[in-house]
């Protein structure tokens, strides 16, 4: 009893400090008119708040102002999650300020009426602490200690919503699966539903979630807090930063979705998984918006969010988190926090649940689409047949064999590069005949390949490309599976009919040299137009030069992969067919 008595005092001291703290920065929050200017429209305060451990977490608020006055009327407030940094001096000395951007819509919103507030996650930029993985619980219940204390500031009325994209999109999905009370609505970019179909899709670990952890210099970087102008907390919260979990070795050392993390001592998928979260989301009533861009890998997981949780979407023609071409972002963000934290009823929630560009629309650049459905829903697959000669045709074709070895020797990709660039030199391709009439995929296409591999973990890349009139090829949509993770499986959430693996350790499958296995590849969705006289074209490799561990796991011998045309199940790609 006495043991016990002494953790529960110990316990009630540190919740007491963790209230203190709390109290503590409340107050100069309510009291700090002097609050530092940096414009008449807007005055900023920076502070560190504690959140349930008592990690202090760096938070700047930007309060609207009226000729350099902060404007007493209680507001909603935009919250945005950030690994990032939200405020740093950058290589030319320049202060660059998340919340002065309008790349998320912030600066507008901030004109609209809304208090913004940007936090550092812990472990980066100017917070305290050390990041124990990348998008766990901790983080996610970071952000929601964050929401209820904006919440209950007196600048606040009490309604908070999310927006990010890429990282920021998913602290944004995360801190939505722990349902705070004050969250709203949420505005999630480029971010995944289930984190290993999209970090390890197919059992192949993506490039853009491996490179190199950032030096400290990188944090060092960031403007301290205005109660820290020499900057001595935010070196000790920088030092507290090499205690974080490095983020390649955590994926490269987790090729299952059950594996163990040697750095977590958990099956780290699972926890990171939001699709394991969503009946919160739902019972919290948080109302989602989900946005991609065609040219962005995660777009696949961005549609599956919306079809879980039967949110909004949007799709540009761009890439990885760029503002939608020739579409007001900013106004349908705002018209979105308006309706949902203003109860502003302006009818977007009346418009078309989606909204998303088809390149070559109506035989031009593209146009926007509205629709009550998601694209690629109401697409008809229609297949198309590996033949003979490397044609890509309409009929099954004729039976036979064509092999080739994997070529690890390939020229380097950039250093983000986020989408794919044709492979027809490095492994086997099949072309269709010119087009004699446009024809529109809208959707995920499907490989659906008979294959031999002389060895049984060779890694399958499957490219889909357009051929202009011209002789221009471009890739317009890809896909990746280790052929051990070949087994589809019943999918734990609705994946619009899309083949799923699960990628357990149980569900690994060996191959025979002499054996055919029958492989299915999800690439990534398109939207566009086809047009007469273009030429469309399925690459089939075992390497890619975007895996940045592409040395390190190569195969030796190089493997030889066959692929079987013909026959009663024979090779093809499903396209998604609008008529």
């Amino acid at each position: 009893m006495k043991a016990l008595r002494k953790i529960n005092v110990r316990s009630w001291l540190a919740h007491t400090l963790v209230l203190f703290l709390i109290f503590v920065t409340a107050t100069a929050i309510a009291a700090n008119v002097r609050a530092q200017q940096t414009a008449n429209d807007y005055v900023r305060q920076s502070l560190y708040v504690p959140v349930r451990d008592g990690t202090r977490i760096a938070v700047n608020i930007y309060l609207p102002a009226s000729g350099g006055l902060a404007i007493r009327e209680r507001r909603p407030v935009i919250f945005v999650f950030t690994p990032y940094r939200a405020r740093f001096r950058n290589e030319k000395g320049e202060v660059i300020e998340e919340a002065l951007s309008d790349q998320l819509a912030l600066r507008s919103l901030l004109h609209a009426g809304y208090v913004v507030a940007v936090a550092d996650i812990r472990g980066k930029g100017a917070s305290f602490g050390a990041r124990r993985g990348f998008q766990d619980r901790t983080e996610a219940q970071d952000g929601y200690d964050l929401i209820e204390w904006l919440a209950r500031q007196p600048f606040a009325t009490g309604s908070v919503g999310m927006i990010g994209c890429s990282y920021l999109g998913g602290t944004t999905f995360h801190t939505a699966s722990t349902a705070p009370p004050s969250l709203k609505a949420v505005f999630i970019g480029a971010s995944d539903l289930d984190k290993y179909a999209f970090v390890r899709n197919g059992g192949i670990t993506a490039q853009f979630n491996t490179r190199p952890d950032e030096p400290a210099s990188v944090d060092l970087a960031s403007l301290p807090v205005d109660a820290d102008p020499d900057g001595a907390l935010l070196k000790k919260a920088v030092t507290q930063h090499a205690h974080n979990t490095p983020m390649a070795p955590l994926w490269y050392g987790m090729p299952y979705r059950d594996s163990v993390s040697a750095l977590t001592g958990n099956p780290y998928w699972e926890e990171v998984g939001v699709y394991r979260y969503l009946d919160a989301i739902r019972k919290a009533g948080i109302a989602t918006y989900f946005w991609g861009n065609w040219q962005d890998e995660p777009t696949a997981q961005v549609i599956l969010g919306a079809a879980n949780l039967d949110g909004k979407f949007l799709a540009g023609p761009g890439g990885h988190c760029s503002t939608p071409e020739n579409f007001d972002f900013t106004g349908e963000v705002t018209r979105y926090f308006d309706h949902h934290l203003k109860g502003v009823a302006n009818g977007i929630d009346q418009e078309p649940r989606a909204t998303y560009w088809v390149r070559g629309l109506g035989g031009n650049k593209g146009g926007y689409v509205r629709s009550d459905q998601l694209p690629g829903v109401q697409s008809l697959p229609v297949p198309w047949f590996l033949s003979g000669s490397g044609d890509l045709s309409v009929g099954p074709g004729s039976e036979g064999r064509d092999a080739f070895t994997v070529d690890y020797d390939l020229p380097p990709a950039e250093y983000f590069a986020f989408w794919a660039k044709p492979m027809d030199s490095h492994g086997l391709s099949y072309t269709s005949s010119p087009l004699v009439e446009p024809i529109t995929l809208i959707g995920s296409s499907i490989a659906r390949l008979n294959l031999m591999s002389s060895d049984p973990q060779a890694n399958l890349f499957v490219y889909l490309d357009m051929i202009a009139p011209n002789g221009e090829a471009e890739v317009i949509a890809f896909g990746r599976l280790n052929l051990a993770h070949r087994k589809v499986s019943e999918p734990p959430y609705d994946t619009l009919g899309q083949p799923w693996h699960s990628g357990l350790s149980s569900d690994i499958q060996g191959l025979k040299p002499d054996e055919t296995a029958h492989v299915v590849i999800t690439l990534t969705p398109v939207s566009l137009v086809v047009p007469k006289g273009a030429r469309l074209r399925l690459t089939v490799a075992g390497a890619d030069p975007r895996q940045r561990n592409l040395k390190a796991i190569q195969i030796t011998p190089p493997p030889l992969i066959t692929v079987v045309r013909g026959g009663s199940t024979a090779s093809r790609i499903d396209l998604p067919f609008v008529k």
